[in-house]
This record gives structure tokens, sequence and C-alpha cells, in this order.
């Protein structure tokens, strides 16, 4: 029987020029001369096809992150810490994105939630003068990298809504470099830069909006290296409803008198599922042949989060928190939970969650129960200790040991099997938790105060000016995730993207 389907596509020249063609290689020859070729070198590669027809969003940002040597800061397959598609889900859920493809704004909200700068343009809020500079500037590095959203069909081109980076410019005659990511459908090509912008120069019309283009680069130091905000549970709708709308108003009607009192007006009415909503990150991996030395890598990024700790719990605020939630009468003490606070049952949960990316399944595909968790404390080499916790994970068929790395803000000696021991206030628990969920508010929370030296004491705890570096940007990451969390909420992400996130 014969079997229907589609083998490519004819590339309409013009008013595009194939990059394997004779003039096309001309062009790359001539633009390397004049060195606007200097991003091709690590987009082309990291140069992937998109897996899905509709995620030609997710597969450019996947192939930018990856040519900026962003880390995920979490495991792909096997050993390997890497950005895919599958991964990029944080924004809008990956089903959703299979069946409709990704609006510009929510990929920009993917890119800031994946640890990248972003710049963010519609055309209605730049200029093709503009747009030039910046392909200039990024074709002549390779530390930035620009997306563009445009509509093929301006192209001549079939389809509509479509994403993929460029990949260099030729300056004498204004052309940029298109790597499609559609590779099954067109090849590279380069087109007229004047074209380009009047293809990005449409609405797309579930949004709304006009189309546009980003500029991605690397970030100073990745941000998230301990604490992050999630939004795949149901629940972080009302929670950054509650953070963002609620407290600000509730403070606002309060007649609070001290810090104490502030805290316990946010506290109180905190939904009790927040600890969905923000998490603390752990590093997890497959112990091989009973190895249970750490590499170099490990050490260091679990040393990064051993110093956001300790900043954290050095901070006035948490100061504050603690004392608030350890108080005997304190309203607030159902915050924390013995279960949930304990180190060997995070443990069990967390491994059993790193089983499951290891083996590239989805959460549902299969049961997975960590029948036993071990606390050990690694010390080799005079070095100092490092909490580890083993897990023996059974998913029905196979039967593995998982490792997850322990952040400890004290030292930890010996082996505790059977999670027979407390572990609170050696790794993260609810007091630093919710004292950095504090600092990642926005300034004007705390406005509602009437008392004037009240707000003056609080303004200083959560300045982030006052905070060390490596907090800050801990913080302010945290800030940006929860005002385009807000936005989704408000399903406000597709708006006000002419400037980067403060």
């Amino acid at each position: 029987m014969a079997m229907a389907g589609l083998y490519r596509r004819i590339l309409p020249s013009p008013p595009a020029v194939e990059f394997a063609s004779l003039e096309g290689k001309q062009l790359f020859l001539e633009a390397i001369h004049n060195g606007t070729m200097e991003n091709f070198y690590r987009l082309i590669s990291y140069f992937q096809t998109q897996s899905e027809p509709a995620y030609c969003g997710l597969a450019s940002l996947s192939m930018v992150l990856n040519a900026l040597a962003i880390d995920p800061g979490r495991k792909w397959k096997g050993p390997w810490r890497w950005f895919d598609e599958s991964m990029l889900d944080c924004c809008e859920p990956l089903e959703t994105v299979k069946a409709r493809g990704i609006s510009f704004g929510k990929l920009v909200c993917l890119a800031h939630c994946a640890g990248a700068k972003v710049e963010a343009f519609r055309t209605n809020h730049s200029t093709i003068d503009e747009f030039r500079k910046y392909v200039m500037r990024c074709s002549t590095s390779d530390d930035c990298h620009v997306i563009s959203s445009y509509d093929r069909s301006v192209l001549k081109q079939t389809g509509t809504g479509h994403f993929s980076p460029i990949g260099g410019y030729h300056s004498g005659n204004d052309m940029a470099l298109i790597l499609d990511v559609a590779r099954f459908k067109y090849p590279p090509h380069w087109v007229p830069l004047k074209i380009l912008w009047d293809a990005m120069n449409n609405v797309d019309l579930s949004t709304g909006q006009r189309r546009g283009f980003m500029l991605i680069s690397r970030p100073h130091r990745e941000p998230g290296q301990l604490y992050t905000l999630s939004c795949k549970h149901k629940s972080w709708v009302g929670i950054a409803k509650y953070l963002m709308d609620d407290v600000p108003l509730l403070l606002k009607s309060e007649e609070v008198k001290d810090i104490q009192e502030v805290l316990s007006v946010v506290f109180m009415s905190l939904p009790s599922n927040f600890g969905q909503f923000i998490k603390w990150v752990a590093e997890v991996r497959r112990r091989e042949d009973g190895d249970q030395s750490l590499s170099p890598e490990e050490k260091a990024r679990l040393a990064l989060k051993e110093e956001v700790l300790r900043q954290v719990q050095e901070t006035g605020l948490f100061k504050h928190v603690a004392e608030l939630l350890s108080s005997a009468n304190s309203c607030c003490r159902n915050l924390i939970s013995g279960h949930e606070e304990n180190l060997p049952n995070i443990a069990a949960s967390v491994c059993c969650q790193g089983a499951q990316i290891l083996s590239g399944k989805s959460a549902s595909s299969e049961m997975y129960c960590c029948q036993e968790t071990c606390v050990k404390s690694l010390k080799a080499n005079g070095e100092k200790p490092v909490t580890v916790v083993s897990g023996t994970v059974v998913n029905g068929e196979t039967e593995e040991w998982m490792d997850m790395l322990v952040p400890s803000s004290r030292k930890n000696s010996g082996c505790s099997c059977g999670g027979s021991i407390n572990h609170i206030g050696m790794h993260p628990a609810s007091n630093d938790v919710l004292t950095a969920l504090l600092l990642s508010l926005p300034s004007e929370t705390w406005s509602g105060i009437k008392e004037v030296k009240l707000l003056k004491e609080i303004n200083n705890l959560v300045s982030t000016k006052n905070l060390p570096t490596l907090l800050q940007e801990e913080v302010l990451h945290l800030r940006r995730q929860l005002q385009l969390l807000k936005k989704c909420q408000e399903d406000r992400v597709d708006e006000d993207l002419g400037a980067p996130l403060p």
C-alpha cells in the first residue's frame, strides 16, 4: 500500500538564499571575512531539529542555551546535564505546546526560568535599525544569540508562526542567516533583514500581539543555585496571587507593631501547600559500582549551595523567621511539618524523581518506590564532610542505588539508616526557605505598613542591596520567576515585553 507523507519543501528563492547553494556559500565566506559570523560556530555545534511539529520555540531555546553553555542544574539522561525540549515546561505544559505551539511571551518566560539573561522586543517596541544593531552585536561575538519569531508566509514559505535562531549576518547585502530548526522542512537560509523584519512585524492571532525577537545571553553567574519556584502543580496560581496581591493588602489593613506581627500576618494565611511552590534544589546521581566519591564538579556545586544556605541563615530576616516558627505560642508552627522536614523522607521522594529522570521515563509511566534511605557523611583527604543520602529505588523491574547530595549548614558525622533521626537544621528547611521567599517579594509589598519606624526596619531586612552578591543573585532570580508566574496567572505573559525584567 502507498504511504502518504511529506519529504521536505522547496525553499522559495527569492526571497531566501539556501545556505548550501553557491550564492549561499559566497555570502557565508564574505560574512566570515567581515567578522559577522562569530556566533555561527557555537550555534552550529548545537544545531538541532525540533522533535515535534510545534516545538520550534523549544528547539530554538534549547539550542541557544546549550550554545551558551548554561548548566540546567538537573540531569537529562544517564549522568548528563543537558537542555532538551522535554525539560522546558515551567511556563507551559508540553502537551499544550505539542498541540498549539508556544507564544512569544511564554518562550521569554522559559528562557528566564532556564537561567538565561533575556532582552525581548516586539516589533512595536523596537525598530528595524535597532533589530539590525542587535543582530550585528550577536553576530560579532559568541556570548549572545538572537531568536526570531516570524510569520513564514511573508517569506513565501508554508506555515505561519515560527521560531528559529539567527546564525549570522552579511552586512554588504543586509541579510540574516536563519538556522531553521524545522530541518525536515527547510534548510538553513539567508533572507534580507528587511523582509525578516516584515515577517516579525506581524500579529500573532492567538495572542493579539506582534511577533518580535529576543537576545539571549549567559548571566554573570547561573542563578537558582539552591532555591527555585515551581509551577508544575495547580496550587501555584493561588500562591502567586496570595504573595503578589493579597499580602500587600493584608499588611495595609492590619495595625502591625513589630517584625513578628508582620511575619505572622504573612504566614497566617499562607496556603498550606506553599511547599509545592518554592523548593530547594537537590543534586541527584546514580551510584555506579558502589563508588561513593564525589567529582570535583559535584563538590563545587554543593559548595555553592552551602554558601547560599549559609548566607540566608546569616540574614537578619532569617533570625526573625526562625524565632517565629520556633515559638511555642506561634500560630505559624503548622508551617513546619516533621514529615516534610525529615531528610530521609525528602531523599526518598527525590531519589525516585531522580530515577525517573535518569531513565528518561515520564512521571506517570511507571511507579517508583524508594524502599530504604541511608544518611551518610563522606570525608576524603581531610576535606570538609559532605552529607549524602543514599536510597534503594525499585521500579517494579529493577533495583538501583541513587544518591542525593545535601547542602548542610553544620557538620554531620556517621551514618543513620532507616530514617530514625530528624535532620532539621542540617539541610534547607522551612525557616530558610521562607526567608528566601520573603526576600524575593517585590519591595512595594511592604509599603502599606503604617508605622514609619517599622517600615524602615522591614525595608532594611528585605533590601537586596544589603545582601552578599551570591544571595542577591539568587533572590533576584526568584523575584523574576515570581513576576513571570504572576503574569502567567493573569494571562499577561505576552504583554509588556519591551524591556527586560528588573
